[in-house]
Parts: C-alpha cells; structure tokens; sequence
C-alpha cells in the first residue's frame, strides 16, 4: 500500500510539469512574445525596439523572482506549508494569465505588469514544487523523476500548443471571428489548464514536516544571510549554482525570446508556433534518453554535453535566414533542453539538505532567475544596438561556455556527502 501511495504521489508531483508547462509554451513562449511587440509597434515603437522592450520586460519579472525566492522557500520549509504556497502561486498565475485576454490597443505598458506578474507567480510556483522533489526519491530515481516530469512537461505543454496552433489558424472552424481572438482564448485555455492540473499535486503528494517555528520578517532575513553563508561552505553545492546561474541564464533567454527573435526576421506567427511544437515533440524522447544515459553516466556529462549543444544553436542562429532553419534550431533546442534542465534539477536534489530543500531551492531558483536577469538584457542591448537579434542570440554563447567551466569542477559524491552530514547533525531523517 505504501508502494502505491508513494506510486501516486510522485505521478501527481510530475503531473504539476504538464500543469505549468502550458504557461511555458502558449504564453511565455510562444504567443505573448509577438502579441506584446505588436502591442509595442501599435504604440509607435520600432521593430527592433520592440524587441528589446520583450527583453526589459522578462529581465525585470525574473529579477523580483530572484528576490523572492529564497524569502519564501524560506518560510515554507519552517511552516512546513509548500503545498498550500504552491497553490496560492499556481492559482494566481493561472488567474493573472486569463486576465491577459482583456488587453489591446497599443496598451504594452499593462501588457508588461501583467506578463511580469504571472510569470512571477509561475517561477514561485516552481520553487514550492522543486523543493519537493527530495523526499519523493533518492539516489539515481531522482534523476529518472525529473526527467519523467519534464517529458510529460513537453507533452502537456505540446499538446494545449497544437490545440491553440489550430484556433489560430483557422478560427472559423471554432466560430472564432479572426486569430486575435483565438489568441485570447489561448491565454484563458492556458490558465484553466494550469489550475485543473494542479489539484492532482495537491490531493496526493505529502507535506514533508516543517524545520520549526515559522520565523518573523527579521528572523528570516538573518536565517536567510546565514543559509547564504552555508550555501557556500558546500563548495561543490556552490560551483553547481554558479554554473547553472550562467548556463541556465542563456537556456531562459532563448525560450523567452525565440518567437519576438522569429517575428523580427519575417517568420509567420503559424510557422514559430510549429517551430515550437517541433521543440515539444523532440523534447519528449530526448528528456527520458538523458535520464537512461544519465544511469550509466551520471548527470553531470550528460549537462556538459547539452551544453556542447547549445553553444552550437547560438552560433547556428547567425546563419539563420529562412523559415526552415528556424525549425532546424527548434529541433536542436528541443533535444538539449529538457536533459540540461532535468538533470540539473536532479542533480541539485541529491546535493540539498532535505530538511531545508525548499529554503535551498528557492536559492536554486534565484541563481537561475537572478542570472536570467543578464541574458534578456544582453539580448536587447545587443539588439537595440546591432539593429538586429541575431547577433543577440549569438552573444548567449558566453553564458554557455563559463557555466560549462564552473560545471566541471563540481564533484556531485562530495556534494552528496555533504548534504547527508547535514541531515545528520540536524536529527534529520526521511521519516520526519
């Protein structure tokens, strides 16, 4: 019996992937990015300046993120109350995100306070979700978890992107009257998708304990110093998040500038939503491939050689000229995304203490977001400047090839060892 609850509670967690994913794809993705620049250029911006705006607006959502985070996952793991942080986040992005279908106009200022508030509650959401991952498996199933996840992440999230591919290009067949209004209908798809797929996670997935006495706003300051303190006495814990605070930085600015990136260039609002699907679709097998690799090999090769990937993608994407190229990049990110990005999180997990995983992933989630901060604004400064994105996307390289170095002086045995000392010296154990 408590095979079968543990069975069902780790489905329900990786549920919470096909949940949130549609928020990742549909919007953040795929259609806000043009619909934003088309708000911007009906306000009497540039292309290229519109471009950049995208890159502001994301930079800023990810920096409050990143300031957040750790508060949070902070007073989540004293009062012991993920699930119900999680809810509240998931419950207001999804309303925030079908509130979206209310803008128009030239309106891309209140297009960019309710994008950054939506996807402020979705990284948030992430963080209360991650951080239960370390008490549903141990060892090499935790890698197999992740990557279970993040396919079904590609396959909720593909499937709701080819249901809203269709209203956008034949409205008519769904009695829309034109593609904006499938547009709309595609944000309110996404929020009721993301909150009818969270009630699986809430219902069956475990609270694991509280660490003790919710603290005061001051105290969870100077427990939060002192986290930051410890973070960095975990030298191998240390390195993977400076590593994955520069790679993750370039895999985030490519999602989220992929279609304003295409729309500049020319490419039909029909083709980057395919191009995406094609990224979803290659992104399924490839997830689970790098976690059956990764059992043989160990996480941290299996990043590296992403990585390697995507250092070629972005200096791909300075010969990108037509429309079939873009699909050639779409399927190179989708075979390299989920197994750089599962991996990681896996990786992570087995090297957090348990007792402390929310406040530890809300670090974890900071370094990416805080970091992402740079690379959205590197792309539009490089794009304003350039007066185009490809030398943008080019610049990503960088964050590639330092989060590749930091990565390779990171022993994941140390960084495991260290964790269960900590447990140990806490009274910690998975029974608490």
């Amino acid at each position: 019996m408590t095979a079968r609850r543990n069975d069902a509670a780790r489905r329900a967690w990786c549920l919470y992937d096909w949940a949130n994913s549609a928020f990742g794809t549909t919007v953040m993705a795929a259609l806000f990015p043009p619909f934003f620049r088309q708000l911007a250029l009906a306000a009497g911006k540039g292309e290229a300046q519109s471009t950049a705006l995208w890159g502001y607006v994301t930079a800023g959502g990810l920096l409050l993120t990143a300031l957040l985070s750790p508060l949070l996952g902070a007073g989540a793991d004293a009062r012991g109350d993920r699930k119900r942080r999680l809810a509240w986040s998931a419950g207001l992005g999804a309303a925030l995100t079908m509130a979206m279908a209310l803008l128009g106009g030239a309106g891309w200022p209140a297009a960019a306070l309710l994008f950054t508030a939506a996807s402020l509650a979705f990284s948030l959401s992430i963080v209360f979700y991650e951080s239960l991952l370390p008490h549903l498996a141990d060892g090499a199933e935790v890698d197999a978890l992740s990557a279970r996840a993040y396919g079904l992440g590609y396959a909720g999230g593909g499937l709701l992107l080819v249901v809203n591919l269709a209203w956008v290009l034949k409205p008519g067949w769904f009695h829309l009257p034109d593609a904006g209004a499938a547009v709309r209908l595609s944000f309110v798809s996404v929020g009721v998708w993301w909150a009818l797929f969270t009630i699986p996670l809430l219902r069956r997935v475990p609270e694991p304990a509280g660490s003790g006495a919710a603290p005061g706003l001051g105290a969870t300051l100077a427990r939060l110093r002192a986290t930051f303190g410890e973070i960095r006495a975990y030298r191998d814990l240390s390195l993977l998040l400076l590593a994955y605070w520069a790679y993750n930085d370039g895999i985030g600015t490519i999602v989220k500038m992929a279609t304003a990136f295409g729309s500049e260039l020319g490419i039909g609002l029909t083709h980057l939503i395919g191009a995406l699907v094609v990224t979803q679709l290659v992104g399924i097998p490839s997830s689970y491939l790098f976690a059956a690799a990764a059992r043989r090999a160990g996480a941290r090769p299996l990043v590296l050689g992403a990585l390697a990937g995507y250092v070629a993608i972005t200096v791909g994407a300075l010969f990108l000229r037509t429309t079939a190229h873009f699909y050639v990049l779409a399927a190179a990110v989708g075979l390299v995304q989920g197994g750089a990005q599962a991996l990681s999180r896996s990786l992570f997990a087995v090297m957090v203490p348990r007792h402390r995983a929310a406040e530890f992933f809300g670090f974890f989630g900071a370094s990416g977001r805080l970091a992402g901060v740079a690379g959205p604004l590197v792309f539009g400064l490089t794009a304003q400047g350039a007066g185009s994105s490809r030398v943008g996307v080019a610049s990503l390289v960088v964050f590639f090839v330092v989060g590749a170095l930091l990565l390779l002086r990171v022993d994941p045995a140390a960084g495991i060892a260290a964790a269960r000392r900590a447990e140990q010296e806490a009274g910690w154990t998975a029974a608490s």
